[in-house]
């Protein structure tokens, strides 16, 4: 079997509620680049990746040109075991991991579907019939955030991610955690996301604040070093996002001793294969994970699902619908909440094909 050709497509997907994190991020209408790779056997593997501007060092006019430049080690390649043509392709172009991420899920794809299994059977084997999600609220009036997370709460979620620092008002951002904490009672994980956006020392204040709540919070600080300054001085735990994305960063982390959990994101990292070596070493670490990715549809969900599927569950913390956030969806048949879970596709590789009409017109052709 052989790689014949790489189709793209630009995607419009546009949240339901517009996202707003600290530092002026906001998460509104995001381009997301679709990717499918055709084989001479007729088998065809899809892929996607969705960059948050001002997010991470990725960006989605970036992917078009970066598979362009590997085509030489792409077409005429056997797509049947991902890492082996991702470790030719890391040597033809280093670095630009979110671009490689939709190449390696759809070669993942391929693989599934010529083994004629469901990707978690090749992760690691299914540990879960479905995982729990986190329910993520925009950062606004702590009143709204509250109402939000009971909203949530009504419908199966019991994990609530409170973004924080939109106003760079560290008391809004106490009562934001202090009115969904009490919205959603004793029991349920909260925890407050800067997004990086915090200094040191107001993410200090307010986690002295809330201190005597159970509450996480999440990468208040640009740096490792802060944030883990920050646990220090207050006491409470702390999940790692933007600064875990590779498996250097996640042992810099562990060392620090910052690390209680950690968002493992496809893009970051660079597809299912380098993410599935970081799950690895999260368990050997003892960190709890949140498998998910910056953002997407059902291709990127469909992909995390199986990977958190097959981890072991003491060690998922959860995983992310990204698909339930936006529209349009890509595969009105992708899997969706029920209860507060999801469950991975059923179907062979990814379990998942988006709609012609729903992409359109390709934006490139590579052959």
């Amino acid at each position: 079997m052989k790689i014949t050709r790489l189709t793209l497509w630009d995607v419009p997907l546009t949240s339901h509620v517009a996202y707003h994190m600290a530092g002026g991020k906001t998460c509104d209408t995001v381009t997301s680049v679709v990717l499918r790779v055709d084989t001479d056997a007729g088998v065809e593997g899809w892929g996607e990746v969705c960059p948050i501007p001002h997010y991470l060092p990725a960006y989605a006019e970036g992917v078009r040109p970066a598979l362009e430049y590997l085509a030489p080690v792409l077409i005429g390649a056997d797509p049947v075991g991902p890492e082996a043509v991702m470790s030719r392709a890391d040597a033809w172009l280093q670095g630009h991991p979110y671009a490689k991420s939709a190449l390696d899920l759809a070669l993942w794809d391929i693989t599934g579907k010529v083994a004629g299994l469901p990707l978690h059977a090749l992760l690691g084997g299914r540990q879960m019939a479905d995982m729990p999600l986190y329910h993520s609220i925009t950062c606004i009036a702590p009143e709204e955030m509250a109402r939000i997370a009971r909203e949530a709460q009504r419908e199966g979620i019991t994990q609530f991610q409170v973004k924080l620092g939109a106003d760079g008002d560290w008391q809004a951002d106490v009562a934001r955690l202090r009115m969904v904490r009490e919205a959603v009672g004793e029991g349920p994980l909260v925890y407050g996301d800067w997004n990086c956006g915090a200094t040191r020392l107001d993410a200090t204040r307010v986690g002295r604040s809330v201190a005597g709540m159970d509450v996480m919070l999440e990468q208040p600080c640009a740096t490792l070093e802060e944030c883990a300054a920050v646990r220090a001085a207050t006491g409470l735990p702390m999940k790692i996002d933007e600064n875990g994305h590779d498996t250097a960063s996640l042992l810099k982390a562990y060392e620090l001793g910052c690390m209680d959990a950690v968002a493992l994101k496809l893009s970051k990292f660079g597809g299912l294969s380098p993410m599935r070596r970081a799950r690895d070493l999260c368990l050997h670490l003892g960190a709890k994970m949140c498998v998910e990715d910056t953002w997407g549809s059902d291709v990127t969900t469909s992909a995390l699902l199986h990977l958190a599927a097959a981890t072991p569950e003491r060690m998922l913390l959860n995983t992310c619908d990204l698909s339930g956030y936006v529209g349009p969806r890509l595969d009105r048949e992708a899997p969706v909440r029920k209860a507060g879970r999801i469950a991975p596709p059923e179907g062979p590789g990814l379990g998942v094909a988006p709609d012609s009409d729903i992409l359109g017109q390709p934006m490139a052709v590579i052959d």
